[in-house]
């Protein structure tokens, strides 16, 4: 396939280009800063953008099969104050993709976002409601937009992120009855999106991804 990755510069979006290539497909990794991405593949486009310029969303769409967005936001005054940075792009992107025709998306929020909110359980709600509510807030939007579309898309939610290579053993729970909050690692994550692009079996489903 070809695939866009929004947010592909560090974290999952980069673990995701790295298994995508590592898979066989092509990749246009679009970020504002994806000239610096070190990788050196020929099935790699670096794509600089802004997931907030419609724009560029719409360039980088061209002769997309699917799309991957794995936006992050760096610690900051937002995790306090709030954002409406994931609903933003989310609603330029899915506007943008129902316009072209372009319909299968993978998206990436994180667990304690929608309804896997109501599992974190004691140990993480408390911190959980201190440093990521108001952040998560905006994912519950995100997802909303999503959801409401008529796009092939799959929302995956990672529990708590950690570096490291690909251990294979990571979980994607489709089931709510069996979502639990947990770790795992980025490149974990990564191989579960290439798998769902590839098999679709979590189409229109929301999966919690725990190592």
């Amino acid at each position: 396939m070809n695939v866009l990755v929004i947010g592909a510069s560090r974290g999952i979006g980069l673990e995701t280009v790295k298994a995508l290539l590592a898979a066989g497909h092509s990749v246009r990794a679009f970020a504002r800063s994806a000239t610096q991405i070190p990788i050196a593949d020929p099935r790699l486009e670096r794509f600089d953008g802004d997931a907030l310029r419609r724009g560029d969303v719409d360039r980088a769409l061209a002769g997309m099969d699917a799309v991957v967005q794995a936006l992050g936001l760096a610690m900051g005054p937002e995790f306090l104050t709030g954002t409406d940075f994931f609903s933003r792009a989310t609603r330029i992107l899915v506007d943008a993709m129902t316009e072209t025709g372009i319909r299968r998306v993978v998206v990436v929020t994180g667990f304690g976002a929608g309804d896997s909110r109501g599992h974190l359980g004691l140990v993480y709600a408390l911190p959980f409601m201190l440093v990521l509510k108001r952040v998560y807030d905006d994912k519950d939007v995100q997802e909303r937009i999503v959801r409401a579309s008529a796009l092939d898309w799959t929302i995956l939610r990672p529990g708590i992120l950690q570096d490291g290579p690909a251990t294979g053993a990571a979980r994607v729970i489709a089931e709510p009855r069996d979502w639990r909050p947990g770790s795992v690692r980025r490149a974990d994550v990564a191989l579960a999106i290439v798998d769902e692009l590839v098999t679709r079996r979590n189409t229109r489903r929301t999966p919690a991804v725990i190592g």
